[in-house]
């Protein structure tokens, strides 16, 4: 499966990624230990992925016009879209377009990025999952207390949590305005443990990697993790089978998902499956977790290389525990390279350099770095990522304070 890097440029594959920020940093970094002439494109001139790239294309991801003439002026052999979910559909649609091997068809990427559609799809062939209504103004028949999010949107963009009807109508028209097409899908709101499963499909057969546990800031941001933990502390024997199904579903027969997953009372619900690399460096997790590169899985199919996935090697446990800033402008960072070195810890970083701007804490995107570690147990593995979270220390000054001084 290895992808071999060569003496020149000119013999070296040609990779398009699309994004360079925090969720394809793990991407970018392992595409560059392969040797890969990497071309990355991101409308974010610092965004940190930028680091590993041979080639920087200052332009929006979402561009499909751009993306597509980029790849055919760089020549490339290949386009992925790790940890981002509308650009999954483009990078597929452009593949195809110019001929280029993906292991999904444009269809089948855009069902899976169409939130509306991909839940009409589980409902056709039985997927458990929440009771859902798609609606662009509120009435009776929608689910409460609910989820209200747009059809076409990552993450915690224009979503809200509804706990009673008189909260619907402001929260549809948010969810309306932040959607591309003028829709809101309102869920019924599952409670219970939440776990993505992360796995790759190689001709059909689905294969699970690791099941996490998504430790979240429910009480600070809605559906935010702060953590990924391995082995799951709970049975998961159910909702791998339900991701199963909803990839077969959807019609993802290669390369990797990542699907959400609620353990309800009644049982597992999937919350949405993206056919891509999780974007909280679940890649990088899977390696640490079991010593299967899923990152260079990604990298193969997207290159149409011959895949493999090796038998794991589990280690006791492993985690990825995010960094929560506090409120200000970034002057200074400390501590990265104690926590480094700290025993069992396998990775960690900061996403942002001095001059930048922390707000409140809402989304995925306001994280500012990450620790991955591995120890005996889950637990133990928590323990060691937050021993090294609480060394690394990100000053920042308040924003109107420094422009009065």
């Amino acid at each position: 499966m290895g992808i071999s890097p060569s003496g020149t440029d000119g013999e070296r594959k040609r990779l398009l990624v699309l994004g360079a920020g925090p969720a394809q940093v793990g991407l970018h970094r392992a595409a560059r230990e392969r040797g890969l002439f990497v071309i990355a494109c991101d409308r974010d001139p610092t965004a940190v992925g930028f680091e590993y790239a041979d080639r920087r294309a200052v332009v929006s991801v979402e561009d499909e016009a751009a993306v597509s003439q980029l790849a055919r002026a760089e020549q490339v052999d290949g386009i992925l879209a790790p940890g981002i979910d509308w650009p999954v559909a483009i990078a597929a649609r452009v593949a195809a377009h110019a001929g280029l091997p993906h292991p999904l068809a444009p269809e089948t990427a855009a069902l899976t990025v169409l939130k509306h559609r991909q839940r009409k799809r589980l409902a056709e062939h039985g997927v458990p999952q929440p009771r859902f209504e798609v609606a662009n103004a509120a009435t009776d028949r929608l689910p409460v207390p609910g989820v209200v999010k747009p059809v076409d949107r990552q993450g915690q963009k224009g979503l809200s949590v509804v706990a009673d009807r008189g909260e619907l109508e402001e929260a549809i028209a948010r969810a309306v305005e932040a959607s591309r097409n003028g829709l809101a899908l309102v869920e019924e709101l599952v409670t219970g443990p939440e776990v993505t499963v992360n796995a790759f499909s190689v001709e059909g057969r689905f294969q699970p990697l690791t099941v996490t546990d998504r430790l979240t800031a429910d009480g600070r941001a809605f559906g935010v993790a702060l953590a990924h933990a391995w082995p799951s502390a709970h049975p998961v024997e159910q909702a791998v089978e339900a991701a199963r199904l909803a990839a077969d579903a959807l019609g993802v027969t290669d390369g990797p998902t990542y699907t959400q997953i609620v353990l309800s009372p009644d049982g597992p619900r999937v919350i949405e499956l993206a056919a891509r690399l999780g974007g909280g460096h679940d890649a990088e997790l899977c390696r640490a977790a079991l010593g299967i590169d899923l990152n260079g899985l990604a990298l193969a199919a997207a290159l149409g290389e011959p895949i493999e996935i090796p038998e794991p090697e589990p280690a006791g446990g492993a985690c990825v525990r995010f960094l929560v800033p506090p409120e200000g402008v970034l002057e200074k960072v400390e501590g990265v390279e104690e926590a480094r070195a700290l025993d069992g810890v396998v990775h960690a970083r900061v996403y942002r350099s001095a001059g930048w701007r922390f707000g409140p804490f809402r989304r995925g995107n306001d994280r500012a770095g990450f620790v991955l570690a591995r120890g005996d147990s889950r637990d133990d593995a928590l323990a060691r990522a937050d021993r090294a979270a609480e060394l690394i220390r990100l000053r920042t000054a308040d924003a109107e304070a420094l422009l009065e001084a």
